[in-house]
């Protein structure tokens, strides 16, 4: 009876997925600013709980003081206390508006800052020990981290420089930035660090898949976790958002209030697909960004590059979003 079981789940996640292989992914992130990176997080978390995912490693771009404290305590909440983490630099520096020192004083947690790595290191030590094309890299935040790993050299991890051990071990990247067709100074885009993002897809030689601002802006979700605890992670990193984000207080009245979903687009993408259900994918140009993080996308080129189209309704997805990130799904 029991086998019978097995067999029928197996067949149903068969069905569902496509496989029963995990998609191995590493996380590349500005956790700490808006809300939508701790959800991208916790979706994580709640999709590797339940199988459909390895999380391999977090990498951070934001070194905010706080920072990785704050992510140690929600991989513990989570049951994932051992997830490699590394940061970008050890030039640390504070900001109240963000919620990842709310975090870090509420939850349990044992890691620093000064306790990981830099994340060009954990990136080569991580690569070098995965099967070729294996590894899916989502970024949802500025790729200031990626620019590193592309211009490293061999270590003691692989003979190979960054652009080949790239090339060698991961099978896509799903980016979170950029407007689509064309678009203006996004965040992940900019990052106050002109040139990157140009260099990045210049030098990247797998598949990319850009989920753009307009995609997440209009799927919005955070307003559910009212209900949650206060000492839940998601009750607190969105109520300080919701309350002290420059372009969110203005608008709090004490409540979490609904957010934008860019990044747990990515995350979704990156994990279950849904081209045809979810949304569809356009191919068939280049993303050309400038130094200034504007871009634009120029048709008539079989390239590496593509991006999201929303094909589901905005409420259907906030809906699914939500329910992944509360683990109801």
């Amino acid at each position: 009876m029991l086998s019978r079981l097995l067999a029928a789940l197996l067949l149903s996640h068969i069905a569902a997925f496509g496989s029963v292989a995990q998609v191995k992914i590493i996380l590349d992130t500005d956790f700490g600013g808006d809300a939508d990176d701790l959800g991208a997080l916790v979706m994580l978390h709640n999709l590797k709980n339940r199988g459909e995912c390895e999380l391999l490693a977090i990498m951070s771009w934001q070194t905010e003081r706080s920072v990785i404290p704050a992510m140690d305590a929600v991989n513990r909440f989570y049951g994932n206390p051992d997830i490699p983490m590394a940061i970008r630099h050890r030039n640390y520096h504070s900001a109240a508006w963000n919620y990842s020192k709310p975090l870090a004083d509420a939850l349990p947690h044992r890691r620093t800052n000064d306790d990981v790595p830099l994340a060009v290191d954990l990136y080569r030590k991580i690569l070098s020990r995965q099967v070729d094309q294996s590894v899916t890299i989502v970024t949802v935040g500025p790729l200031k981290n990626i620019k590193d790993l592309l211009q490293s050299d061999p270590d003691v991890h692989s003979e190979l420089p960054g652009r080949a051990l790239i090339e060698r071990k991961v099978k896509q990247f799903v980016i979170m930035g950029g407007h689509f067709p064309r678009g203006q100074n996004e965040w992940n885009f900019n990052g106050g660090m002109p040139g990157v993002t140009r260099y990045v897809l210049e030098h990247l030689n797998v598949p990319i898949v850009f989920s753009g601002f307009e995609v997440g802006v209009r799927i919005k979700t955070g307003a559910a976790f009212n209900r949650l605890d206060p000492g839940h992670p998601l009750h607190i990193g969105f109520s300080h958002f919701s309350k002290h984000a420059p372009w969110m207080k203005r608008y709090y009245r004490g409540r979490i209030l609904d957010n934008a979903s860019y990044d747990q687009t990515a995350v979704l993408y990156a994990v279950r697909g849904g081209v045809g259900k979810y949304w569809d994918r356009v191919e068939g140009g280049r993303c050309v960004a400038e130094e200034n993080g504007d871009n634009h996308w120029v048709e008539g080129e079989v390239t590496n590059h593509s991006y999201l189209v929303l094909r589901e309704s905005p409420a259907a997805m906030a809906a699914l979003i939500t329910a992944i990130m509360l683990d109801e799904f």
